[in-house]
């Protein structure tokens, strides 16, 4: 395997996320400094509250920060246009959410299509169909969210976040809904994707899990209270 060079995956630098509640102003991140390599399987866990999601959010480019810079391959991710994001959303990363998030009037295969309907749906069609199976839904494709299960209704929307063949999966507590059974699936599903190419930042308050990534962050009121690649680092 070639070895990536420095700059490739997410640098952060000094990050902060402030935003006004009420009469107080909170510090959702406090100057978070890290650096996630390309191919890489990061937790970030820690208490409600701490920045997890906030964090998720501007890696991905769904949020902008109060100040701090995102560098992504050596091309900024903070302080960029509207479409330089959106572009940046479209082809590195894809998302999977909590609540799965997938439209009620489409099926499973419309679902996974949905980010790509402006575009030539032969073009997609073909990978969409092949993800669902490779997710375990051939023979669910065609059904509706309401008709599967949650465990199910996840898989879809995990086939949808790879449509394009991101470079991250952002996974935003996708197990927060299910149960112990169909969580535990939906972690070994991500993790085997991953194993395949696709790095994998999950946000997660399951420390059972988390525990199963190679590397995991915690936050605390908005800081990296520990980084288990800096650990074995002094270890080493």
């Amino acid at each position: 395997m070639q070895k990536q060079t420095p700059q490739a995956g997410f640098n952060i630098q000094n990050l902060c996320l402030n935003y006004q509640q009420a009469k107080q102003v909170v510090h959702a991140l406090n100057d978070i400094s890290l650096t996630i390599g390309i191919g890489e399987c990061v937790a970030i866990t820690g208490p409600s509250g701490c920045g997890k999601s906030s964090l998720l959010a501007i890696l991905g480019g769904l949020q902008r920060a109060s100040s701090g810079s995102v560098v992504f391959n050596g091309t900024p991710v903070s302080g960029v246009s509207d479409q330089a994001l959106s572009d940046f959303r479209a082809h590195t990363v894809g998302f999977v959410f909590q609540q799965f998030c997938l439209l009620p009037h489409l099926n499973l295969l419309d679902n996974v299509l949905v980010g790509v309907d402006h575009l030539p749906r032969a073009q997609f069609e073909e990978r969409a169909r092949f993800l669902l199976n490779r997710v375990g839904l051939r023979n669910e494709m065609l059904r509706f969210p309401y008709e599967v299960s949650g465990g199910q209704a996840q898989r879809a929307a995990i086939a949808r976040a790879l449509l394009r063949q991101p470079q991250f999966i952002l996974a935003d507590e996708p197990t927060g809904a299910l149960d112990d059974d169909n969580s535990t699936m939906i972690f070994d599903l991500l993790l085997e994707l991953a194993a395949e190419g696709c790095g994998l930042i999950i946000v997660t308050h399951s420390e059972l899990l988390a525990q199963r990534m190679p590397r995991r962050i915690r936050l605390s009121a908005g800081k990296i209270l520990e980084d288990s690649q800096q650990l074995q680092t002094i270890a080493a």
